[in-house]
């Protein structure tokens, strides 16, 4: 017979309460934040009176439920990023947490060298499509500008989802085992650790940008707008 932990077991969700409470919240939430941006302000081309106090005013709508409903739930689920990289970021990395941990139950049984290669085939696969999925999801935004749109898609996506092949694995580790607590000076190191890492050596050398000032890097290709 199954006993109670049997039951309540997920193939999906982090066994960890506390980090199990966290993903449920930020993956129900997302409909919310998503739809504003994206539902109403965009299609009803809202921004086009929008000044700075309107476009802050539409962040903090955005993220400030997500940052305070967990924040009065003492306890369930750190914060360390602000306003709608808030909430973007926190739901590509729990969509991650959930894919991946039901991968590894899925491959549980294989070679540990295969496991290895299907977890990273499935990383570098769900980084380039979160960075794809970020570039199509402001098309319909006027204001911002691609210098080349196809170069776009098939390289810059390509630099975006470098963050995101490091950012992934490494935000999965935290509090994923309820016998191993993360602190928070644990979890900024990690999240320096996997800045460094990122921008020394994945993106600059990659880019050839090792003795380049920062100025020259061509942001239009990143999907910054003028």
């Amino acid at each position: 017979m199954s006993g109670p932990s049997d039951v309540s077991r997920s193939l999906w969700l982090a066994q960890n309460p506390s980090k199990r409470w966290g993903e449920l919240f930020f993956l129900f939430y997302t409909p919310f934040w998503l739809t504003l941006s994206l539902g109403v302000i965009v299609p009803y081309k809202l921004y086009e009176t929008f000044t700075e106090l309107e476009y802050l005013l539409a962040a903090l709508v955005s993220a400030v439920p997500a940052f305070l409903i967990p924040m009065l739930v003492i306890g369930k689920v750190p914060h360390s990023t602000f306003f709608m990289a808030h909430v973007c970021f926190l739901f590509y990395h729990v969509a991650s947490n959930i894919t991946l941990r039901r991968l590894r139950h899925s491959i549980s049984d294989l070679p540990d060298s295969l496991r290895w290669c299907f977890e990273a085939a499935w990383i570098l696969a769900f980084s380039y499509f979160i960075a794809y999925l970020e570039t199509v999801s402001i098309v319909n935004f006027p204001y911002y500008e691609f210098v080349d749109r196809n170069a776009m898609y098939r390289v810059g996506c390509l630099f975006y989802a470098l963050y995101f092949i490091v950012s992934f694995p490494m935000f999965f580790r935290m509090d994923e085992k309820s016998s191993d607590k993360w602190n928070l000076s644990r979890v900024a190191i990690d999240a320096l650790g996997a800045s460094m890492l990122v921008e020394r050596w994945l993106f600059r050398p990659i880019w050839g940008l090792k003795d380049k000032p920062a100025r020259e890097i061509p942001f239009a290709l990143y999907g910054i707008g003028k």
